[in-house]
């Protein structure tokens, strides 16, 4: 049995239940369910989340990727500043990367302003933090691995020469 083709089908749909999981992997319900118990206890599943479209809420969030630049010193890391800003509760997910700026930061709030004054108040004070770059999500067209919108297709129009 693999753990992997375990944590692929819940990646895919958490809502399988495990006689589903069972009928794909032809294993034992019972060896799903005990696979997927110690997979939560390792901490290798860390929770299960619906994947919304949020452009179809009249109630939108506004969301945002920031690019943060840090300057690291002898007693700080970047576990250290990372752990100080995934305590906020606007911060959706933190990565540390590589390229031309440290870390990928997804921030939501109700509007424009609540998330501009997170990053003005919260984030860009952070003495490590040298420089934030905020780009908001104008339209999702993919979360999670799952493709999002009204399935219509492309309505441009076509052109002939």
């Amino acid at each position: 049995m693999s753990e992997r083709e375990v944590l692929e089908l819940l990646r895919e749909n958490a809502r399988y239940s495990t006689a589903d999981i069972a009928r794909m992997t032809d294993l034992e319900e019972q060896e799903v369910e005990a696979t997927i118990e110690e997979l939560e206890a390792a901490g290798l599943v860390r929770g299960y989340q619906a994947v919304v479209d949020w452009d179809k809420l009249e109630d939108e969030r506004v969301r945002a990727e920031v690019e943060l630049n840090v300057t690291l010193d002898r007693e700080t890391g970047y576990d250290d500043i990372a752990e100080r800003l995934a305590r906020f509760p606007e911060v959706k997910a933190l990565r540390l990367i590589s390229g031309d700026y440290d870390f990928d930061m997804e921030v939501e709030g109700d509007s424009i302003r609540e998330v501009s004054q997170f990053i003005s108040e919260k984030v860009a004070p952070v003495p490590e933090i040298t420089q934030t770059v905020t780009h908001y999500v104008m339209t999702s067209y993919k979360e999670n691995g799952i493709e999002l919108g009204d399935g219509e297709g492309d309505d441009r129009l076509s052109f002939s020469p």
